[in-house]
């Protein structure tokens, strides 16, 4: 159909997508080298299985390509969330099916007790995200105000509108529950697309291999409002960023409505061209920050309501105690607790509540490691971990290095010459001073605190 881009759905189909991104990103050899003969086992419940023809080149994928390859699988199942390897032929049948059961158990908790709207096919917008339901507090008040300004004054107030912040805190409700206003106070006349940038770096493949340029313009250029999620995924994307300037350009030049959504401010996304940022900071920017104690109450008491479940007060109290930073981890938390509830026909008491909490947030998992946190900050400011232990006093690694020595303090607790010695074997005297810089420039800098946040996020993904 005219405008509609294909979304393979079968394993092997999404695989070869995947690995058409995955090439554009590595040289010909290093595909060739590691690559080849590979499979996609699973792609379900937010997980994917990769299996490598033997254990060198799982161990090098998985240390070397796996942002690549997770990236690459989101862009054609934005669902996905985390990438396993395996060796071909390690796991029998039988342990295949059982991982498959298990992932189906759980999609059938979830489904049991909240049960999701369909997204439209048309607009890709989902009919449960409306601004009605939208928690407003003072954590994202800026962010909703703009949000409703450009509901009532379409491609006329704050374009693009750019709205940042961590991970679950509201974002895509937000942005979809704009998108399903103006459809209403329109009834449809207004064309509204959501897509999440994944999905469209996956088109912009799908229309070069397939050589269908047409299409593409025809699917975003043509949208009166066009809402973009998770922008930061384009950096590093040539070819991707290439089309979105286009696109952006063609929208913005006929007063159409352009809202983008991303986990950090333009000024943060790595490897993002200048054009690009330079258009993203000519709207509005608004951010949303994290949720004080009375929004958690509010929001998971909503959340109930809105599904027609019941828990007691003082576990939606030890819920919202608990859970400080992502609402999406509320919703989840939830879902278990009332599906419990259900299954064992019984009030839930603290201690199961507080075990349930634990599994969703990991917070059984192990104590991080120095190597972990400095990893995790190599990693967010796309440097080495060796530049960030090293001697140089370049100014782009002067901010990672301070943030590593706040937070092997603030996280490990160790102490200043511990801190001193694991960071590059300086005095004791420069982590003390890198310490409180940091204490101090966190009250001041909203920016740095959501960076520091977001590493921390990260820490237990490296080992």
């Amino acid at each position: 159909m005219e405008g509609q881009i294909a979304e393979p759905t079968d394993l092997d189909e999404v695989w070869k997508t995947a690995l058409s991104e995955i090439e554009l990103q590595v040289s010909k050899p290093n595909f060739l080298t590691w690559f080849k003969n590979s499979r996609l086992l699973e792609n379900h419940d937010g997980s994917a299985l990769v299996a490598l023809p033997n254990s060198f080149a799982k161990e090098w994928v998985e240390s070397k390509y796996h942002k690549i390859v997770l990236g690459s699988i989101r862009a054609v199942s934005g669902e996905t969330k985390n990438v396993e390897y395996v060796v071909e032929g390690s796991l029998s049948q039988r342990a295949i099916s059982r991982r498959r059961k298990e992932a189906q158990q759980r999609q059938d908790e979830r489904q049991m007790v909240f049960q999701e709207m369909r997204v439209d096919p048309v607009t890709g917008l989902n009919p449960k995200y409306t601004l009605d339901s939208f928690i407003v507090a003072s954590f994202n008040e800026l962010a909703h105000s703009a949000a409703q300004a450009v509901v009532e004054s379409i491609g006329t107030k704050y374009n693009p509108l750019f709205i940042y912040g961590g991970v679950g805190l509201g974002k895509t409700h937000l942005i979809q529950g704009m998108g399903n206003e103006v459809r209403k106070l329109s009834s449809n006349r207004i064309g509204v697309k959501y897509v999440t940038s994944e999905k469209f770096a996956n088109d912009v493949i799908w229309a070069i291999k397939n050589r269908r340029a047409e299409d593409i313009k025809s699917a975003y250029r043509g949208a009166d409002v066009l809402i973009v999620d998770d922008i930061q995924f384009i950096g590093g994307k040539e070819t991707t960023q290439e089309e979105f300037f286009h696109t952006f350009n063609a929208l913005y030049e006929n007063n159409k409505q352009i809202v983008i959504s991303s986990d950090r401010p333009p000024a943060a996304i790595a490897r993002l061209e200048d054009r690009l940022r330079s258009r993203f900071e000519g709207g509005m920017i608004a951010d949303i920050g994290y949720p004080e104690y009375e929004a958690r109450v509010a929001i998971a008491r909503t959340k109930l309501q809105e599904k027609g479940a019941a828990l007691d007060d003082k576990i939606v109290d030890l819920v919202a105690k608990r859970v400080q930073k992502n609402i999406r981890e509320i919703e989840g938390i939830l879902n278990k607790l009332v599906f419990h509830q259900i299954t064992y026909r019984r009030a839930l008491d603290v201690s199961t509540t507080e075990k349930i909490i634990s599994e969703v947030t990991n917070k059984s998992a192990s104590r991080a490691t120095p190597n972990q946190i400095i990893k995790a900050a190599a990693s967010f400011f796309e440097i080495s971990p060796n530049d960030i232990v090293g001697r140089s006093r370049s100014k782009e690694y002067v901010e990672p290095r301070q943030i590593v020595m706040y937070l092997l303090r603030e996280a490990l607790n160790m102490s200043y010459p511990d801190i001193a010695g694991r960071v590059g074997k300086r005095d004791h005297t420069t982590a003390i001073y890198a310490y409180r810089k940091m204490v101090s420039d966190i009250e001041k800098s909203p920016d740095l605190a959501r960076k520091i946040t977001m590493i921390k996020e990260d820490v237990n993904k490296f080992e």
